[in-house]
């Protein structure tokens, strides 16, 4: 008797699980077919996403993050129908995701400023890769443009990380906007010094060196009289990538022609404040 009911039991559960693979298999087969078929469509669509955008010159950094954002996006949306197709509540489903971005953005609020301040920059674009740029009381020229984050190669070859937040929010100083740039010098004389022909021996001096351009015109002005120098402003301009070996130059050159000429370079002092 007891095996009887056992038996009767089983063929119960069996058949309510027959009934519901029969119920349920059409549903999982399209769902399936859904999974499949959203899969290889998400692939068509950003491979011609990164076509368009590629034929539109847009920014590398930025193609490969609309593309990830575009890719992601679709699969977060085909996850959902499949979900809804199997049954399940998406009203639900999607609250919960909810939810949990909410969570996320919460707890990554300076992630999520480093990552608008990297789309302002990629969109904008107030520098490029290989400038050379000053921010954030650091200068050296830039390696990579994250979406995060920027990084900055400095002259004696020292990677610096600068957050895209701060730094879209801050002052950049672009020294490659331009292909010229002026080199500005300052040069403090004794009060014995001929003015005239300090000048025309930094003039002389400017003329003949090569790598300072003639348009627009190099000059020498006195900037200043102070209590115990005259400060001249010496004043030339050079394309950019010469503009570290011209002051040099400028400086080395103009140090000899005063040595040659008896003219005494005044140590700089700190002028104190009056009452």
């Amino acid at each position: 008797m007891k095996l009887l009911i056992e038996i009767d039991y089983f063929t119960k559960y069996t058949n309510a699980i027959v009934n519901v693979l029969i119920d349920y298999t059409p549903k999982l087969i399209a769902a399936i077919l859904m999974l499949l078929i959203g899969v290889w469509i998400i692939k068509i669509i950003n491979k011609i996403a990164i076509k368009v955008m590629l034929k539109r010159k847009f920014d590398p950094t930025l193609i490969e993050f609309l593309s990830d954002i575009i890719f992601w996006g679709l699969r977060i949306v085909l996850f959902i129908a499949v979900i809804t197709k199997l049954g399940v509540e998406s009203s639900s489903f999607v609250a919960i995701l909810g939810a949990a971005g909410l969570a996320v953005g919460l707890s990554l609020q300076g992630s999520l400023s480093n990552f608008a301040g990297g789309m302002l920059i990629i969109l904008f674009k107030p520098f490029k890769l290989g400038d050379s740029i000053e921010a954030q009381g650091v200068s050296g020229e830039v390696i990579d443009i994250q979406i995060f984050v920027t990084q900055l190669l400095t002259g004696n070859n020292q990677v610096i990380f600068l957050p895209n937040g701060a730094l879209s929010n801050g002052t950049i100083i672009n020294y490659s906007s331009n292909e010229t740039r002026r080199t500005d010098l300052t040069i403090s004389l004794s009060y014995e010094t001929n003015i005239k022909e300090a000048r025309q021996l930094v003039l002389d001096v400017m003329k003949s060196n090569p790598k300072i351009l003639k348009s627009p015109e190099p000059v020498v002005v006195v900037r200043d009289l102070t209590d115990n120098a005259i400060r001249l402003a010496i004043r030339a301009w050079t394309k950019n990538e010469d503009f570290g070996e011209v002051s040099s130059d400028l400086l080395e050159n103009t140090k000899t022609a005063f040595d040659l000429k008896g003219i005494v370079i005044q140590p700089y002092t700190r002028e104190s404040s009056k009452e």
